[in-house]
């Protein structure tokens, strides 16, 4: 692996990551960073969400491979919330920097991984960029790291500390226009549905039920995360393309409820400015370059080959990764399709055959709920559970049936998986389609 990387990168990539560049625009990102995460963790407290989402639920929706994860019992949660925000001031003002990214990545990441039904695209770049944030010197200017130790003290940085963020930041936004490279986005779905209940939005809401401006808004999406990156990387575009993204972000802002993603993207994408000439008045050409490190060299390769793999996993397999959800999840398909569903949970004597309803309010969150219905993994994961109360329960010879119906981007309800079968027992396969779900079949309406 490492003598393949070696050679997929050429030596003047290797000069240039070890350059010297300015740490101020890492300092930014730093207090960004840490600034954002302290308003989302007093988000969760103001809105009562720590409770709703990791205390009153009854089952949680576990990641594979993260099934022995569990939430704090008690007021676990909260004193894991405490945490998270002391660590995000003490990422802010660059305290104990390095132990401070550790623990955020490893606290923050654990409750990205409790529940399913709390994944969200810009949760996964939080956790990938407090990750980077552990391997970056961005507590050697401006901070109390650098006051308390002043050996660290530093105005220059290797190139790759600032790379490694905009690379990161360009994987999602290029990503997120791959995604939207499918027949129902280019026919303007979902985005038709979605104008049409939007047209009180200011000054341009009523032309949202027009069809050009349905296509100026999907194209101009799909063209926008394309193509943002490489004119904010060039000089001559990079203040046009900026004050496009904020324009765009600010605009999802207005028409969807994302909570902190526009705000946050919208700092965090400034790193792609000239930032340091704002306090800088260095010569750069003047600084002697860092020394070559293979190590971080063959490490950032590993990680954004990862990064840049896992989401064409779908291609793989069959079908349309809207309706299937294989291969949706960590692959940047963000705001892209509208699903919606009508789902029952029964269970089946196979002796009579008799059939009794669950009632899934009983089990579920309302979060749950709404979340639960589209996504095949997951009614898989609540099938189990209902077969584990039941056997608890003292019932021997019965069956766990689903009727799970949905609609794609306005398309008619049709059958999401196979109601014939026991879905308790089945398997959600890793690297192949699973045979359970049903192919989507019904036409886009024109």
């Amino acid at each position: 692996m490492v003598c393949i990387i070696n050679r997929m990168i050429p030596s003047s990539i290797k000069s240039f990551l070890f350059q010297a560049t300015s740490i101020i625009p890492l300092v930014f990102f730093r207090v960004v960073f840490g600034g954002i995460m302290l308003w989302e963790i007093t988000r969760y407290f103001s809105h009562g969400w720590i409770k709703r989402y990791w205390i009153d639920p009854d089952i949680f929706f576990s990641f594979n491979g993260f099934h022995w994860l569990e939430p704090w019992s008690g007021n676990g949660m909260y004193y894991h919330f405490y945490a998270l925000g002391i660590l995000a001031i003490f990422i802010g003002i660059g305290f104990l920097y390095r132990i401070s990214t550790v623990l955020f990545f490893l606290a923050f990441t654990y409750i990205f991984l409790l529940d399913k039904t709390n994944y969200l695209n810009h949760f996964y770049l939080i956790s990938l960029l407090s990750f980077i944030l552990i391997f970056l010197p961005a507590n050697r200017k401006f901070s109390v790291d650098a006051l308390l130790f002043p050996h660290i003290k530093s105005d220059w940085i290797p190139n790759w500390s600032i790379w490694w963020l905009k690379i990161q930041l360009g994987i999602a936004y290029f990503f997120g226009g791959i995604a939207k490279l499918n027949a129902d986005w280019l026919q303007g779905e979902p985005m038709r549905a979605w104008l049409a209940n939007r047209t009180e939005f200011p000054l341009i809401g009523k032309y949202f039920e027009q069809e050009w401006m349905v296509y100026i808004f999907s194209y101009g999406g799909l063209f926008l995360d394309l193509l943002i990156v490489p004119f904010l990387i060039i000089k001559r575009t990079r203040w046009a393309a900026f004050i496009i993204i904020c324009c765009f972000h600010l605009m999802n802002a207005k028409l969807f409820k994302i909570g902190i993603f526009p705000w946050f993207m919208i700092l965090a994408t400034a790193i792609f400015l000239p930032l340091e000439k704002l306090y800088s008045n260095h010569n750069l050409t003047n600084k002697k370059p860092f020394q070559f490190s293979k190590l971080i060299s063959y490490g950032i390769a590993i990680y954004l080959l990862i990064q840049i793999t896992v989401p064409f996993r779908h291609l793989f397999l069959k079908g349309n990764v809207n309706w299937t959800e294989e291969g949706h999840r960590f692959a940047w398909h963000m705001k892209l399709r509208d699903k919606r569903s009508k789902v029952k949970f029964y269970i089946k004597d196979n002796e009579s055959g008799e059939k009794v309803e669950i009632n899934m309010k009983d089990h579920l969150s309302r979060r749950q709920l709404k979340k639960i219905g589209g996504k095949p993994d997951m009614l898989l994961y609540f099938s189990k559970y209902l077969r584990q109360t039941g056997e608890s329960k003292g019932l021997e010879d019965f069956s766990v049936v689903v009727d799970a119906k949905c609609s794609l981007n306005g398309r008619k309800y049709q059958r999401l998986l196979n109601d014939k079968i026991d879905l308790s027992k089945q398997q959600y396969p890793l690297f192949s389609n699973a045979k359970w779900i049903k192919p989507l079949t019904t036409p886009l309406k024109e």
